[in-house]
């Protein structure tokens, strides 16, 4: 989604909140850590959600 509409990494998780808060299901898929100087998360990382259902009720 970062690259598809240039949006800045928080704003997309934000956005994805916004979805769960309204109800969708949003998993985590799949996690890829790469890992850079001091265990902190080096370029290259990334993770990737799923909005599984619609808004459940």
């Amino acid at each position: 989604m970062i690259e598809a509409t240039g949006w800045a990494p928080h704003t997309v998780r934000g956005f994805l909140a916004g979805l769960k808060k309204r109800g969708f299901e949003v998993v985590v898929h799949d996690r890829v850590r790469q890992v850079g100087p001091g265990k902190d998360g080096a370029k290259g990382s990334y993770t990737v959600y799923r909005v599984t259902a619609g808004p459940v009720g």
